[in-house]
């Protein structure tokens, strides 16, 4: 298509990466559900609303049944499909699940309202995606999947583009570069996004984080080199470590060749229905000025904003705040020694806690949490590069590591799972939520069974958790 006519298309974020990035996912249906019919007439390319850290949140914080909120969502927007964020074999947890669980949760989450499937593996491991791939193009869903951005000596534009080109075989309807950290600058974007566009057809689709300062600057060069859809936020929820402001982007983007097409005054009703809640955030200390600011050592540690965040909450917890630039120089180190797996939820706390651990106790790997001894064994997959003898063998000793697709070993377990939660069950759905968080789905359970029966429910303590990508 000539760039004369080629519309950029606007996918806003705001109630799903927006305010998890911002707000630690607190954001409750109640906020959401008046302006649901004004951003449905906005003309976006597509709302993001579920998945990631909305899941958890609405059962562990907000005692919200996270599938009732999709529900809601979907009867109030009729005319704009609803996407997702989903992590592959981990669907929305932080461990691979069996590939029933995987299949039926996807067709669940179609069934419920979701139009759009954005896939990601944390290692950018192919074989990781193909199950949740198989379950969206079952129902007839679009299958967007994902390239895991990050910086090594190995994640060359050789290596993104045969990565591009094994998504598209595998069935990828569009293909996002999905870069977590804000380390995509404008004009390696403009290189990676002119690579794809001349060895891939499917649409490519750019998400990134204002964390280093860039992103919009990124925007831009990825538009003039092809890029079909950005990743926004509204503005009261844009910036910081979310994404660069739909406003902004629409307005930079008017009367060129790239024109969203979008109309302003509908975003300006949009932007002031947030204002007030943005207001109440930093009130209430929800929003921090920290998720705010540009924080340029990003670009040299390559560490996304929530990682960072939560290296701060593990170091206090310790007593240790004085080490924080001391594991910041540790967390490269330990990448490299695991097989420099992009740092992206679940490998970015992991690389974290063990570079935390080291620094605090002296001694490299004197202390291994079984997370770290699960990647190093191939239990999340295959790392970019192969782990070398000797870290694998200071971890896991004489362990052999797998080869196979991680999720091969596991049994299926759905039959399991009805039969544990068979006193609780109301929906199918309840099944799943269980699956992925057991402790926390039984306590909304009980508090969801104490509400039908009229009994005060207490609700969560709404203590701030930053929540990963």
């Amino acid at each position: 298509m000539s760039d004369k006519t080629r519309k950029i298309k606007i996918t806003d974020a705001t109630l799903r990466d927006g305010q998890q990035s911002l707000i630690a996912t607190r954001m409750r249906i109640e906020d959401m559900l008046p302006i649901l019919g004004k951003m449905d007439e906005a003309g976006f390319n597509a709302l993001e609303v579920w998945g990631g850290a909305t899941f958890d949140s609405c059962l562990r914080y907000l005692r919200e049944d996270p599938w009732d909120r999709l529900r809601k969502i979907r009867s109030c927007v009729k005319n704009t499909k609803l996407q997702m964020l989903l992590r592959g074999q981990n669907i929305l947890g932080y461990r691979n699940y069996s590939d029933d669980i995987v299949e039926m949760f996807v067709r669940k989450s179609i069934e419920n309202g979701i139009d759009i499937l954005r896939i990601f593996d944390a290692l950018n491991d192919t074989r990781n995606l193909e199950t949740a791939v198989k379950a969206t193009k079952a129902e007839n869903a679009h299958a967007q999947l994902c390239i895991s951005y990050t910086l090594s000596d190995v994640h060359t534009l050789d290596y993104y583009v045969k990565l591009a080109k094994e998504l598209e075989s595998l069935g990828a309807d569009s293909i996002c570069i999905k870069d977590m950290a804000g380390l995509l600058l404008p004009w390696p974007a403009y290189e990676l996004v002119s690579a794809l566009k001349e060895n891939v057809k499917v649409p490519i689709e750019i998400h990134s984080h204002y964390t280093s300062g860039v992103a919009s600057m990124t925007y831009l060069k990825a538009i003039e080199a092809g890029a079909d859809i950005i990743d926004t936020d509204m503005s009261p929820f844009s910036m910081g470590t979310a994404q660069p402001s739909t406003e902004v982007m629409c307005a930079a983007l008017k009367g060129t060749c790239y024109d969203t097409g979008l109309d302003e005054n509908i975003l300006k009703e949009i932007c002031d229905y947030f204002k007030p809640l943005r207001e109440s955030s930093i009130a209430s200390g929800l929003l921090s000025s920290k998720v705010l600011a540009v924080d340029t050592a990003t670009l040299i540690y390559q560490v996304p904003g929530g990682m960072l965040s939560n290296l701060v909450s593990q170091l206090k917890a310790q007593k240790a705040d004085d080490k924080y630039e001391e594991v910041l120089k540790e967390i490269p180190r330990v990448r490299a020694d695991l097989g420099y797996p992009p740092l992206v939820t679940p490998s970015s706390q992991i690389v974290g806690t063990q570079a935390v651990i080291n620094v605090i106790l002296g001694e490299r790997y004197k202390m291994v949490p079984k997370e770290t001894k699960a990647l190093v064994k191939g239990m999340y997959g295959r790392t970019p590069v192969p782990i070398s003898e000797e870290i694998r063998k200071k971890i896991i000793g004489d362990e052999e590591p797998i080869t196979c697709r991680p999720a091969d070993l596991l049994e299926p377990q759905l039959e399991k799972l009805y039969e544990e939660i068979e006193q609780y069950k109301e929906q199918d759905e309840d099944v799943l939520s269980y699956a992925l968080f057991p402790q926390v789905a039984v306590d909304f359970f009980k508090f969801r069974k104490a509400q039908k029966f009229g009994a005060d429910p207490v609700l969560a303590d709404t203590e701030q958790k930053v929540y990963p990508v």
